[in-house]
C-alpha cells in the first residue's frame, strides 16, 4: 500500500503530464512518481479506448469499390453504412456514436493485409467488416490474428477455417455447396448426371469443387461425368469452354456449377446464351452471383439459371419488405448510383446484419475489448431481414437458413426449394 507522500507524488505527478500534439512533458516529477505516470500516459497514449471522454469509436470497412470485385463489394460498403446510421440514430453503442472509415483495396489481393494493418494500427479500428473472395480473407488473416483485431467476414465460403479473429456470417459448405448439389441430384432438381465445375481460378471455387467432387463421387456419379476448369479474375472469352459444356449436355442430363467470381461472369452467361444454351438444357446453378451482380446483367436470357443462398430480397416477410424498402431509401438519399433502383442480396444482407450483431455483443460485454466482444457473439441469437438468426456458440459462424432460388427476367428469383429450419455450419464437414 502506498504511503500517503507517496500517493501525494502521484496525483502531482499525474496533474504536471502534458499530451501536445503525440509528445509528453514531464515537469518536477519525483522518481517514483515518474514511473507510475509514465505508465498511466503510455496506456492513455497506447490504448484507443481509455480515453473516456471520446464520444465515437471507429470502425472499419474494407470492401473493393474499384477493380473486378466493384461488381460485388461496393453494395456491402452501403449495406454496412447503412446499418452504421440506423444504429447512430438509436444513440449509438454504449453511448458513443459509431465513426465509419472506409478503404479501398481495389481488388488487389496483396493491397488487402496492408489496408488491414491500416485500419487496425494507424486508423486504431474497434472492428473490421469486409472482404469477399477468400484470397482477400486469407491475407488479412494473419494481420487480425497478429493485432488481435475482429473482422466481420459476409460471404459463403469453402469452409477449412475458423480464425479465432474471424466472424464468419456467410454460409458454410453445408449450407450452400452440399445442398445445391443434392437438389439437382434429385427429381425436383432434374436428377443430373453430368457436372461441370467451372470457377475463377483461386482458392475458393478450387477448394469448393475439391468438396463437391468428393460428394459427387459418395453419390454415386462416374468421374468421367465431372468435368472441372478454371480462369483468371476478369476473364472474357468463355467460347471455347461453352462449346465443350454444350458437347458434354448432349443427352439433357447435365447441368454447370459456378464458382466464377466477379464482372467475368457478366461475359459468361452473355456467351452462354450466345451459343444458344438454356436452363432447360444445362441449367447453370452459381454460388457467386446474386441480385446485386444480376443488375449488371440482360436477365431476360437468364432465366430459369439457378443459385443457391440463404437470404433473396424476395422473402416474402414484413422484416424483409422493409429493410429493402430502406435499402432503396438510403441509396437514394445518398445519391448512391442506382438510387431507389437497388437491390438486396445474401452477402448484403450477412454485411447488415453483422454490424447490428457487433453492436449488440458490445453491449451485452459492456466492452468494446475484443477479447470480451468475441465471447458474447457465441451463441447470441437476433433478428436478420431474412429472419430470426443465430451464431453458433462454439465455431464463430453463423445458423442460417437455405434456399435455392430460379432466376426471373426481373433479375430476381423464385424460391422453388428450402431446407426445414436454420441450418448448423459445419466448416469443416458436412
Amino acid at each position: 500500500m502506498a504511503s500517503r507522500s507517496d500517493t501525494t507524488n502521484i496525483q502531482y505527478s499525474i496533474s504536471s503530464i502534458q499530451l501536445s500534439k503525440g509528445s509528453i512533458m514531464i515537469r518536477k516529477l519525483t522518481k517514483t512518481g515518474l514511473a507510475i505516470s509514465l505508465v498511466f500516459v503510455l496506456a492513455i497514449h497506447l490504448n484507443p479506448l481509455c480515453n473516456a471522454t471520446e464520444d465515437t469509436v471507429k470502425i472499419g470497412v474494407l470492401h473493393s469499390l474499384t477493380g473486378t470485385m466493384a461488381i460485388s463489394e461496393t453494395s456491402l460498403r452501403d449495406a454496412v453504412l447503412m446499418a452504421v446510421d440506423e444504429i447512430n440514430a438509436r444513440g449509438g453503442v454504449l453511448g458513443k456514436r459509431i465513426e465509419p472509415v472506409v478503404v479501398d483495396p481495389a481488388s488487389d489481393w496483396d493491397l488487402f493485409p496492408k489496408k488491414a494493418k491500416e485500419l487496425l494500427v494507424k486508423e486504431k479500428v474497434l472492428v473490421v467488416f469486409g472482404c469477399w473472395t477468400s484470397i482477400s480473407r486469407k491475407k488479412v488473416l494473419p494481420v487480425f490474428e497478429k493485432q488481435n483485431g475482429l473482422l466481420f467476414y459476409p460471404v459463403q465460403y469453402e469452409g477449412q477455417e475458423m480464425s479465432p479473429n474471424i466472424i464468419y456470417t456467410g454460409a458454410t459448405p453445408n449450407q450452400q455447396l452440399i445442398p445445391a448439389a443434392e437438389f439437382l441430384l434429385s427429381d425436383d432438381g432434374g436428377n443430373r448426371k453430368k457436372f461441370f465445375l467451372l470457377g475463377t481460378d483461386y482458392v475458393f471455387p478450387r477448394t469448393a469443387n475439391r468438396i463437391l467432387k468428393g460428394f459427387l463421387l459418395a453419390k454415386g456419379i462416374p468421374e468421367e461425368n465431372i468435368m472441372e476448369e478454371y480462369y483468371p479474375f476478369e476473364h472474357k472469352n468463355y467460347k471455347a469452354v461453352i462449346d465443350r459444356i454444350a458437347k458434354f449436355a448432349e443427352e439433357g442430363d447435365a447441368c454447370v456449377l459456378s464458382t466464377l467470381n466477379g464482372n467475368t461472369n457478366v461475359f459468361f452467361y452473355d456467351q452462354f446464351e450466345k451459343k444458344g444454351l438454356r436452363a432447360d438444357d444445362c441449367p447453370i446453378m452459381a454460388f457467386s452471383i446474386a441480385e446485386d451482380e444480376l443488375r449488371n446483367m440482360d436477365t431476360k436470357n437468364l432465366v430459369g439459371h439457378l443459385c443457391a443462398w440463404n437470404y433473396y430480397q424476395s422473402l416474402d416477410s414484413p422484416e424483409n419488405r422493409k429493410f429493402v424498402s430502406n435499402f432503396k431509401k438510403y441509396c437514394k438519399e445518398k445519391g448512391l448510383p442506382g438510387g431507389n433502383k437497388r437491390v438486396t442480396d445474401d452477402p448484403i444482407e450477412a454485411a447488415y446484419f453483422g454490424v447490428h450483431v457487433w453492436k449488440d455483443a458490445c453491449e451485452k460485454a459492456g466492452s468494446f475489448d475484443v477479447d470480451k466482444v468475441i465471447p458474447a457473439i457465441m451463441g447470441l441469437e437476433f433478428d436478420a431481414p431474412g429472419g430470426r438468426k443465430k451464431m453458433h456458440p462454439k465455431n464463430h459462424h453463423t445458423y442460417k437458413p437455405v434456399y435455392v432460388g430460379e432466376i426471373r427476367s426481373d433479375g430476381q428469383f423464385d424460391i422453388i426449394w428450402e431446407a426445414g429450419g436454420l441450418v448448423e455450419p459445419k466448416p469443416f464437414g458436412n
